[in-house]
């Protein structure tokens, strides 16, 4: 999807007449938009001569198969190398290529269980909290794909070679830990939950609810910011004792009256244009409410609620965003526009 709302022509291969994973309609898959689809049956020699015709025209192929199936199907990359020799090949898994899980299924919540991320997650003495599935499936998995696929391109066209770039989610999370891994060597970050200063441990980078039942997330971490969070929050308390843990839990409680004596709108007033730090936590379709989102078209509804094109690239004019298709719905012009010599048949 972040290739295609940045202007590739993106074309995803389809199984026939397959059931589909998303529970809605295809036009509602909002991971889909900016795609064109094909069907085509990769078991039969058709279906291999299609995705072979494409691949010779393509930049990029992306393939989320366990380890080897790629190459069962006689769509690896080094086949598609001998006629498409500068192919960047995008692998996509949860465990990698190798070691003793690459054969195993898994899901996003597995991903960041075993490198520590699941773990540093929830409140103090309680259980780890899962983070819906964008830590693995989007931040650790998509993010690093574009990433990668684009710098392995950069390199194919100054050198007339591909190369296959192996997508892990559990290494891409692993990655994104480095900064809490540099805490925890300086001894600044303990390995337990709830208790640091980016994970709710510290007062004043933590959610606080309102008196009706609503939150508002506070992040005061530098001193001037903090000075301005407790007078704008009215709280008698010097600001050169933030960082003294032996308070925490006493600023913890005075806080949190002070945030649970009103409501989320009347918080976020005062908050508002101020450098306290301090948001109020909107729901997915209260978001659109919020003056930020709205002036940046970060969020907008299109037949539905989407996100807007991150990032932006004010040189470039925005093209219209297009719905997800339906599974093969543009077979017949996938084909025709990217290949002189169409394959002798496709499958139904």
């Amino acid at each position: 999807m972040l290739l295609g709302d940045m202007g590739a022509d993106v074309v995803r291969i389809d199984r026939p007449c397959e059931t589909p994973l998303f529970p809605g309609r295809p036009e509602q898959n909002l991971l889909n938009r900016n795609k064109r689809s094909v069907a085509l049956n990769l078991r039969v020699d058709d279906g291999r001569e299609a995705a072979r015709a494409l691949a010779d025209k393509a930049d990029i192929v992306i393939e989320g198969f366990r380890p080897g199936t790629a190459e069962r199907l006689r769509v690896g990359p080094e086949e598609l190398w001998t006629t498409n020799p500068s192919l960047v090949y995008g692998r996509m898994t949860g465990w990698g290529q190798d070691g003793p899980r690459a054969m195993t299924a898994g899901h996003d919540i597995n991903y960041v269980a075993v490198n520590g991320a699941l773990h540093a997650i929830g409140q103090a003495g309680g259980p780890p909290q899962i983070p819906v599935n964008l830590l693995g499936d989007f931040g650790g998995g998509g993010a690093y794909m574009v990433i990668c696929v684009l710098a392995a391109l950069r390199e194919a066209r100054e050198t007339g070679r591909g190369q296959v770039v192996d997508v892990a989610i559990v290494d891409g999370v692993s990655h994104l830990l480095a900064g809490t891994h540099a805490r925890l060597a300086s001894d600044t970050w303990a390995d337990e939950r709830g208790v640091n200063l980016l994970d709710g441990g510290a007062p004043f980078y933590a959610v606080y609810e309102t008196s009706d039942g609503e939150y508002m997330a506070v992040g005061a971490i530098e001193n001037k910011f903090y000075a301005e969070f407790l007078s704008r929050l009215d709280l008698d308390e010097p600001s050169d004792t933030q960082n003294d843990r032996s308070t925490w839990p006493r600023l913890r409680q005075r806080i949190a009256e002070r945030f649970g004596s009103e409501t989320q709108a009347h918080w976020s007033n005062v908050f508002e244009n101020s450098d306290a730090c301090v948001s109020p936590v909107r729901s997915m379709l209260g978001a659109l409410e919020d003056p930020q989102i709205a002036a940046r078209g970060s969020l907008f509804v299109d037949r539905q609620l989407q996100p807007g094109r991150a990032p932006r690239f004010p040189s470039h004019a925005d093209t219209p965003i297009k719905a997800a298709p339906q599974p093969g719905e543009h077979t017949g012009e996938v084909l025709g526009d990217w290949l002189t010599v169409l394959p002798t048949a496709i499958a139904d």
